[in-house]
């Protein structure tokens, strides 16, 4: 499943202060972290340019991407990152190594489908509560989100965590009785939430 798109080059660096990440950003590298999997962390060296563009990829962060170093690759995933906050350049990036026959804790987004019954007919707005579902499932069946079809939404019919479709190879460790979606009245919307 790996594309050249999701190759991340990577070369050793040396751990250092934050004059050594100074310098190595001015040579059009970024400081990064590879770890898990049982493997030695490592300080590494990765091309901003690359980390981005799986960033803002249609998966972003739960991509699976092949990690290139020293002539060897390992499967990876981005778990963390920090941007400048300016100008939002990216300024370092931790890789996680990940095993592609043992199962993943992560969040996905929920991706909103159709146009709910209660805002055409009854006049509503909807109100989407929960916009990413923790799943557990293994790397390779990681979907890029979960569809939530809002088209027979009506007042008083929520959707519920337990409503969403999900393959079996998922399992949603979100609490299924969690609201997700629900139709409002435009006086709701409008009054203050009452912590």
């Amino acid at each position: 499943m790996s594309t050249a798109a999701n190759l991340v080059e990577a070369k050793p660096r040396e751990a250092g202060d934050k004059n050594a990440a100074r310098r190595l950003r001015r040579t059009g590298s970024i400081p990064a972290v590879l770890y898990g999997a049982g493997g030695q962390p490592r300080a590494i060296a990765v091309d901003p340019k690359q980390i981005t563009k799986i960033l803002h990829s249609e998966s972003g962060h739960n991509t699976i991407i092949d990690v290139s170093l020293d002539g060897e690759q390992a499967k990876a995933m981005i778990v963390d990152w920090q941007h400048e906050p300016i100008k939002g350049h990216l300024l370092h990036v931790d890789l996680k190594r990940i095993a592609m026959d043992k199962v993943l804790q992560i969040s996905v987004p929920i991706l909103v489908k159709g146009e709910s019954v209660g805002i055409k007919t009854e006049g509503g707005v909807l109100d989407l509560v929960l916009r990413e579902i923790e799943i557990e499932c293994l790397p390779g069946d990681i979907p890029s989100h979960i569809e939530c079809d809002v088209s027979a939404l009506v007042f008083g019919k929520p959707i519920r965590v337990a409503d969403l479709p999900h393959p079996e190879k998922i399992k949603f460790l979100t609490d299924p009785t969690f609201l997700v979606a629900h139709v409002v009245s435009v006086k709701e919307e409008v009054a203050p939430t009452v912590e």
